[in-house]
């Protein structure tokens, strides 16, 4: 079965030189045919989406879903790792990912989020977390030092069937942003909801699903890019600044 290894595959970090770098493009089908031939060769691995060439001779990018490996022209070779350019020192890597799995942010369904804002609001990000997860806790007392900030949170229960009783709780309260950040920052539980009450619950677990996200808490910001875990108020600010400028750009 395909598996991922931390203290090994994922910490592999290639390296490639200006001198050897090529444009990226499309495979030949027939080449294309034989990589996902004999990657399928691997228990588990996922379904191949799209193939292309690197900045170093020989290696092949493989998507799939929302992740990148790489191999060999034939296939004959797995590898999970970043590629880094050493020349500039960025991470083409994290350059691809980014791409690939960036959103429409204004598609987002603004009902099915707890929504709350400082100062102006004017720039806007989506936090995707579940009522029982201690970094989602923790992001959240980071993002209360964010100023002129819209926050729209869609809460999620994969933590089992307490995180979903909570999340209906707070739902379904007259004021839904007070008794999330109450819990989420000062632990206080929210009422037990009662009478005739449906919470997203079930469409936020779906649209966690259809944008690839695996675990809690996960950030999107305005330009489509995202966080997939906790972060600090500073590199949140860096990436609301950057998301501002793009938006500025268009």
């Amino acid at each position: 079965m395909f598996t991922r290894f931390p203290g090994r595959l994922a910490a592999a970090t290639l390296t490639v030189f200006a001198a050897v770098a090529a444009h990226a493009g499309e495979l030949p089908a027939a080449q294309l045919a034989t990589i996902k031939q004999k990657l399928a060769r691997i228990q588990g691995f996922p379904a191949i989406d799209s193939a292309q060439t690197t900045g170093m001779n020989g290696l092949i990018e493989v998507r799939a879903g929302t992740n990148i490996f790489y191999t060999d022209a034939n296939g004959d070779f797995l590898i999970e790792g970043h590629l880094t350019d050493t020349k500039t020192g960025k991470d083409l890597t994290e350059a691809r990912l980014e791409d690939i799995n960036r959103i429409d942010f204004n598609n987002l369904p603004v009902r099915d989020a707890v929504v709350w804002k400082t100062g102006t609001g004017k720039r806007r990000l989506a936090v995707f977390a579940d009522p029982n997860c201690g970094y989602c806790k923790r992001l959240e007392k980071d993002i209360q030092q964010l100023k002129d900030v819209t926050v729209y949170t869609y809460m999620v229960a994969i933590l089992g069937d307490d995180s979903k009783v909570k999340l209906d709780n707070i739902w379904c309260v007259q004021d839904r942003t007070q008794a999330w950040r109450d819990w989420m920052l000062a632990g206080v539980q929210p009422a037990r909801a009662f009478g005739a009450c449906a919470s997203p619950a079930q469409r936020n677990g779906a649209l966690a699903q259809r944008l690839g996200i695996h675990g809690t808490p996960a950030i999107f910001f305005e330009d489509g890019t995202r966080i997939g875990g906790a972060a600090a108020a500073p590199a949140i600010e860096q990436r609301l600044a950057k998301a501002s400028a793009a938006k500025q750009g268009d």
